[in-house]
């Protein structure tokens, strides 16, 4: 009797999945862009929350996240304070194309097999490197949703959100 090995087709590839997120980033970046600057730091609804602290928080996972993914060194994520936190859309703006100039170099460099294994991210958060990756995107599409609704409280039409 032989032992025929079944493969198991890939849905997506890795850089697939990069190209996925950097699509959804690439629409974060059109929502940064098309908010008020005298707003982007100020206005939140129902206590949320203004939309520069979401985008706080995605750059505070994403480049440590993936370095995590790489290295197994999972450093508490960078908090941008002091002189280092943006207080205009420019800053904003330079320091998200800083960070997805960053994704795209680490994230290739990423072995497969950390997608699988089972990791303690931040030093709190067990899981998959798959997991957390999702995460890392999930975590954005709920927070620029949250940021749609900003806009349109402030009478401005979001992007399609299929714009990526």
């Amino acid at each position: 009797m032989t032992n025929t090995a079944v493969q198991t087709p890939t849905i997506v590839d890795q850089q697939q999945l990069l190209d996925h997120w950097q699509g959804h980033r690439n629409l974060t970046r059109k929502m940064i862009e098309i908010f008020p600057e005298d707003k982007l730091f100020t206005f939140s609804v129902g206590g949320m929350r203004p939309f520069s602290e979401f985008i706080l928080e995605f750059l505070g996972m994403a480049v440590p996240g993936l370095n995590g993914l790489l290295t197994k060194e999972w450093n508490h994520f960078e908090e941008l304070k002091g002189d280092k936190k943006p207080t205009t859309k420019k800053q904003l703006l330079a320091i998200w194309d800083e960070a997805t100039q960053q994704i795209n170099e680490i994230f290739p460099k990423i072995p497969a097999s950390r997608f699988s294994e089972v990791d303690t991210a931040f030093g709190q958060w067990e899981g998959t490197g798959r997991y957390f990756l999702f995460y890392f995107i999930d975590n954005e599409i709920h927070h620029r949703g949250q940021a749609y609704v900003y806009l349109r409280g402030l009478g401005i039409e979001p992007p399609g959100f299929w714009e990526r």
